[in-house]
């Protein structure tokens, strides 16, 4: 087997060995077969073309072309001409298909079933990665920056699936690279001998104990891949992202729903609130006698940039035995103790434990961390939630209206801290807070008024298809649209909040869930949720509850002050007038039993309908970016032709006499050409010795440059002359020095041009004239088409 066909197939082993990565990301996994049969075609038209030989531009554009192909017969035969070649209508179902896919990656949890249009995505990513990998590795020669689309594939797969065989995926991704790597470091030392490709050695070839360089480079790169595994188990947990603070041992984190990564927890919580099947990830025991306020606490949100709420950096300590008194709690505050006994899913791998609020202890295995002011526990070198059984006390407060109306002020460094807002927040964000809670006598009624507007009497509609804001404005965009779900209603209650003088966070975890016959409790993925917390001297955190059907309004925000201008119900979103309607809104009339069995009707099928109108299809986009290419790439061909030459021209060559004569004239052409590109332009008739001084002349070149181009002229006389040529070692370096003298010493105009407009790619007009010219004698012959006997 030559070595061009190894590195193919080492290419296309590589790819699909990386691509092993996204198996645990979708069921069943078929689709890899799929995809491997249609990277052995790719693969192999890729062979053929280079063994024509075709150019290295018209071998990737065959294999473009042919991939386009197999896609169109596998996903859009029945819209494709003839059922082969891709037309408006083909691409427009891709376009359809890749909607499909997106929609589906983010409505299932993993592993998301196989749908059309994730197959799409996985089978064409796995076929571009295939195409960016085979190109560089094999038509360009280059394995070493072919990790790079490798790497990209792979990181795919290892960011969005958190199972503990990732290491094994690692190992195979790894492996595959590694191989791709030798085999083409073995291709280029076996042009150097059978010695360095690792043969047989003769006697006296090397000193006794020598490895053959290629078994060197084997041993090597399996040291390299064990050191990968075995050193991260002997360093500290790095933590990144929203929910994984730096240096706090905190891992990397999942979403709500446990597949997603906890980098985007917004968009984690609203995937997780519009999946089709309820998978349920937690089950719970408790001895509560109010299951309607059982709500799981993940984390806490409490640093407000203007943009994100996100978890504030602190100290982290090992799990105490007992948790002391939340802050703020005095003793005069009704509480009891509950027990609750919580068991995940095994596919539920989530990085922060949810606990009821405030917790006062915890029985857990594994490897977990306690951070003390949001009195959350995190796993710590890897740990997560993953199929673990644990008991969790914690303090059923019950505070009175009375009291939290009676709240004093809290210190300046509860204020300082939870009620900053940062001047990127739009002004309407207080204004409105204002006028909201005109006419409260305190800070409790103020929050109060504020859950009543967005839950009671603001408008609002609950709607978890909206999209998610982003930057200062999303809250004012909220406050104006008046639609979005849990998230966008904690956000814009806690930053009104705020903006009260109230200290305020955002807590997300899962609302109380469905009780079962049995009398457990099961948590969904729909029972993800956020909502605000506010805080109060005397009480601690209270949670509040502002989006519309969700959850359970807090008993506390109901007064029996004879007189007061607090409501006077259990459930905000029972408020509603009691004459009957004939036609009630979705807001009104959606109970949660009714959403858990998806018996609601969508408050965003006219916002879907919108959305979903006529427009220029994926297929117009994309025919106008490639429009936009050609029109780019046309000007600029020149120039991109010229630096082809000099780069093929200055490169690498044979090692034999006749290669070294070749390769010398190569060079003179060369810096013949780019004096040609600087306004010198060349004769013909004159002796390599003459054209050299008249360049030094005509470019005013220093000494150095001007000795430069006399080697040069030297050595094509040699070549030129001398019976047996010597090969002359340095000339392309002799010629790059010519080349910046010319640069130097031409003026802004002329560097301009030389780059843009090269004179001497007028050859490549002169050698296609010159194919013509012997091609057509082989295609004009008389008509008898015989010759004299």
């Amino acid at each position: 087997m030559s070595g061009r066909a190894r590195l193919t197939l080492c290419a296309a082993a590589a790819t699909l060995m990386v691509a092993c990565a996204l198996l645990p990301l979708v069921s069943p996994a078929t689709w890899l077969i799929q995809a491997a049969f249609l990277v052995a075609i790719q693969s192999g038209t890729g062979a053929a073309a280079r063994r024509v030989p075709l150019g290295r531009a018209l071998t990737v554009g065959v294999q473009i072309l042919v991939t386009l192909v197999l896609l169109t017969l596998v996903f859009a035969r029945e819209y494709a001409v003839v059922g082969l070649v891709p037309g408006p209508d083909a691409f427009r179902h891709f376009g359809d298909l890749l909607q499909q896919g997106s929609t589906d990656v983010g409505r299932y949890a993993i592993p998301a079933p196989l749908s059309d249009g994730i197959r799409l995505m996985l089978v064409g990513g796995v076929l571009v990665i295939g195409l960016a990998v085979d190109t560089l590795a094999v038509t360009f020669r280059s394995a070493a920056p072919a990790g790079l689309p490798l790497l990209a594939l792979y990181a795919v797969g290892a960011a969005l699936s958190h199972g503990h065989a990732d290491w094994l995926w690692f190992v195979v991704a790894a492996s595959g690279y590694l191989m791709l790597l030798l085999a083409e470091g073995r291709d280029r030392l076996a042009q150097w001998g059978r010695v360095f490709g690792g043969a047989p050695r003769a006697p006296g070839d090397l000193a006794p104990g020598v490895v053959a360089p290629v078994r060197t480079g084997r041993r090597i790169g399996m040291a390299a891949l064990g050191m990968a595994l075995i050193v991260p188990l002997a360093l500290p947990t790095m933590g990144g992202g929203l929910l994984g603070t730096a240096g706090n041992g905190v891992g990397s984190g999942t979403g709500i729903g446990g597949g997603a990564s906890s980098v985007d927890l917004l968009v984690s919580l609203q995937n997780s609130l519009n999946v089709d099947e309820d998978r349920t990830v937690l089950t719970l025991a408790t001895n509560s006698s109010d299951l309607s306020d059982m709500y799981l606490r993940i984390v806490s949100l409490d640093e407000f940039d203007g943009a994100t709420w996100k978890p504030a950096q602190r100290h982290v300590t090992s799990v105490p035995d007992t948790f002391p008194t939340p802050a703020g709690l005095g003793a005069d505050v009704k509480r009891a103790q509950i027990t609750t006994r919580i068991a995940a899913a095994d596919s539920y791998a989530q990085d922060w434990l949810p606990m009821p609020y405030p917790p006062s202890g915890v029985k857990i295995n594994g490897s977990w961390r306690y951070e003390p002011v949001g009195m959350t526990l995190s796993g710590d070198h890897g740990q997560t939630t993953r199929g673990m059984t644990y008991t969790v006390d914690s303090l059923d407060v019950q505070p009175t209206a009375e009291q939290l109306a009676a709240s004093p002020d809290p210190s300046q460094a509860m204020l300082h801290e939870y009620t900053d807002v940062p001047k990127s927040v739009p002004s309407v964000v207080a204004k409105t807070a204002r006028t909201v809670t005109k006419g409260a006598r305190n800070h409790y009624e103020e929050a109060v008024k504020l859950q009543d507007y967005f839950a009671v009497n603001g408008g609002f509609q609950y709607d978890t298809d909206v999209k998610v804001g982003q930057g200062p404005d999303a809250i004012a965009k909220f406050l104006k649209d008046k639609r979005g779900f849990c998230e966008h209603f904690s956000f814009a209650m806690a930053a009104m909040a705020r903006t009260l003088g109230i200290p305020a966070r955002v807590a997300v975890g899962f609302a109380p869930g469905t009780v079962q016959a049995d009398g457990t409790v099961t948590e969904g993925l729909k029972d993800a949720h956020a909502w605000p917390e506010l805080y109060f001297e005397g009480v601690g955190w209270v949670r509040f509850e502002p989006t519309p059907n969700r959850g359970t309004v807090p008993s506390y925000t109901q007064s029996t002050v004879p007189g007061s201008t607090l409501p006077d119900q259990a459930r905000p979103s029972q408020s509603a007038s009691a004459a009957a309607s004939p036609a009630p809104s979705d807001s009104q009339s959606c109970t949660p039993s009714l959403r858990k069995l998806d018996a609601c009707p969508s408050a965003s099928e006219q916002a879907t309908a919108v959305r979903n109108g006529d427009g220029p299809g994926w297929w117009a986009q994309v025919l106008v970016a490639l429009a936009i290419l050609a029109g780019l790439a046309i000007p600029l061909s020149p120039m991109l032709v010229r630096l082809r030459m000099r780069a093929v021209r200055l490169g690498g060559h044979g090692r034999s006499e006749k290669d070294a004569a070749l390769a010398t004239l190569a060079v003179w052409q060369e810096l013949s050409d780019t004096a040609w590109d600087f306004g010198i332009l060349p004769v013909e008739s004159q002796t390599p010795r003459t054209a050299a001084a008249r360049i030094v002349r005509l470019g005013h070149l220093d000494a150095a440059a001007a000795a430069s181009v006399h080697r040069v002229a030297e050595a094509v006389e040699q070549v030129l002359y001398a019976p047996r040529p010597r090969p002359v070692a340095g000339l392309a370096g002799e010629t790059r020095q010519v080349v910046t003298a010319l640069r130097t010493t031409a003026n802004a105009t002329t560097r301009l041009r030389a780059l843009l407009a090269p004179r001497s790619t007028v050859r490549v007009f002169w050698a296609v004239g010159a194919w013509w010219s012997t091609m057509r004698p082989l295609r004009v012959r008389p008509a008898g088409g015989s010759s004299e006997s």
